[in-house]
């Protein structure tokens, strides 16, 4: 057994492209490793500190779009009620994707954009159109990497959907590329615009909660039957990655807002993590019911998958504590958690309704109402009625997105980072490390190079931004095929 375990860790170890300081014996017996994070630590600073990096204003921001299954429908309908976007590129394997969400373009009264499709390869001619400023990836996680690296040696902004990077190679991909190219690369966490997690934050920057000691963030989305249908994700790729991968997979809804709260990468910075997967109790037999009925389904039908629950803790510079968790195939009802935990005061958004504590009880329900009428930030006093109607995960997709539109043409820093985008992509690969090792510590790099003592924290007023104007809303229904499920 603990020959297998080593054998299965050195393969992890050589796929991330990363050498656990954090495990005796480890590092110096992988062979033919790739550049390691040793390596790394001991180069010169950072090239460019993209933290807080300002590049210059776009009146307009050409889009291009890739990956119109699943989000991307969704984000041409949002974009197309934000002032400055011309949405120029439309890309997906898929021609009939495409072709519908011209239509769309049509209904809208906007022209068509120019259209991509008919190969998997195909999204390089879209980041090769000089025409074109930011690209916009919505496509399967394993290509978000390369999509934005690619993006961006051409050129290009890039946005991308989470989590940006499946191994440790990709996170520092991205942040190298970043800092060489100087162009934006942003990680599209939608949940650190809903609207709690906004008012906490804001709560917290103003020292509601007192000095912050630890915070809870996850993923629990029984997403059993998706991952299953063939009419679901494109290739059956998730369920592939259930398949391959054991740890916690998709961390960055639940850990993004808590990392903003506690300044992750401004000010304090995530130190080493623990990590622990129960044994897989349904994705296997699910497979074998299937598999029984339907041949589609005999490769799925193995014992090789990702433990149901994975906890995952990490303690940070400053001797904070997170703890995320990850779980889409339970009974227990949606939740991403949100625990924000002060030493003046508690916040806790699951079970909804979200509660606020100032001590040793929950609020009543009018002095919640009371505290967000204290503490609501600009950005949902501004565009939060108009992100309701558009919609998006009740909002927060549209606010989001205007955010990132307002910021490039403004010449403002990026709330989310390529360090956020490689930091908290990272507890997926970091965590499937610890899950092989007996959920040993493994440390975490510092994709900053030590510049996170000195970055400022996310502005949360506008200071020469907020000036990018709404459309006339006009609903045109869902364009988003699987929202209800995201």
């Amino acid at each position: 057994m603990a020959s297998n375990r080593r054998n299965f860790l050195r393969n992890t170890l050589l796929g991330t492209g990363f050498l656990v300081s954090g495990i005796a014996g480890f590092a110096s017996t992988i062979p033919g490793e790739p550049e390691s994070e040793r390596k790394r630590s001991k180069r010169s600073k950072q090239q460019f500190n993209m933290c807080g990096y300002a590049a210059p204003k776009l009146d307009k921001i050409r889009i291009g779009i890739v990956g119109l299954g699943d989000r991307g429908p969704g984000a041409v309908e949002r974009m197309s009620y934000i002032e400055g976007v011309e949405i120029v590129g439309l890309c997906d394997q898929y021609d009939d994707r495409v072709e519908k969400m011209q239509k769309f373009l049509e209904k809208q009264g906007l022209p068509r954009a120019k259209s991509y499709s008919g190969s998997k390869e195909i999204w390089k001619k879209m980041c090769e159109n000089t025409d074109i400023d930011l690209i916009y990836i919505t496509t399967p996680w394993s290509l978000h990497t390369p999509m934005a690296v690619y993006a961006m040696e051409h050129g290009k902004h890039a946005a991308t959907e989470v989590p940006a990077a499946v191994n440790i190679e990709e996170c520092w991909q991205l942040v190298e590329t970043s800092e060489r190219t100087r162009k934006h690369c942003a990680i599209l966490e939608n949940c650190c615009y809903d609207f709690f997690e906004l008012l906490t934050l804001n709560m917290a920057r103003q020292g509601f909660f007192g000095e912050i000691v630890h915070g809870e963030g996850g993923y629990i989305h029984n997403l059993l039957d998706l991952n299953f249908s063939k009419n679901g994700y494109a290739e059956m790729w998730r369920l592939k990655e259930n398949q391959h991968r054991n740890g916690n997979l998709y961390p960055t809804h639940g850990l993004g807002p808590i990392c903003q709260v506690m300044n992750i990468n401004r000010g304090d910075r995530m130190e080493y993590l623990t990590s622990m997967s129960t044994n897989d109790f349904e994705m296997s037999a699910k497979a074998k019911e299937l598999a029984a009925k339907d041949s589609f389904y005999n490769e799925f039908a193995t014992d090789h998958y990702r433990g149901n629950m994975n906890t995952t803790t990490v303690r940070t510079i400053k001797g904070r504590t997170i703890m995320i968790q990850h779980d889409v195939t339970s009974t227990r009802p949606y939740s991403r958690i949100h625990l924000v935990s002060g030493t003046k005061g508690v916040a806790s958004k699951y079970p909804q309704p979200a509660r606020i504590s100032a001590g040793h009880e929950w609020l009543s329900d009018e002095e919640m109402k009371k505290l967000e009428g204290q503490f609501t930030p600009e950005i949902v006093a501004k565009v939060g009625d108009m992100a309701k109607k558009v919609g998006g995960h009740g909002g927060m997709d549209f606010i989001m997105d205007w955010r990132l539109i307002d910021c490039l043409r403004n010449g403002l820093p990026l709330d989310q980072d390529v360090y956020d985008a490689a930091t908290w992509s990272s507890i997926g690969p970091l965590s499937e490390i610890s899950v092989a090792n007996r959920s040993n510590s493994i440390d975490v790099p510092d994709f900053t190079k030590g510049a996170w003592k000195t970055n400022t924290p996310v502005e949360l007023t506008f200071k020469g931004g907020g000036t990018t104007k709404m459309k006339e809303f006009k609903k045109s229904g869902s364009t988003n095929q699987l929202e209800i499920l995201k």
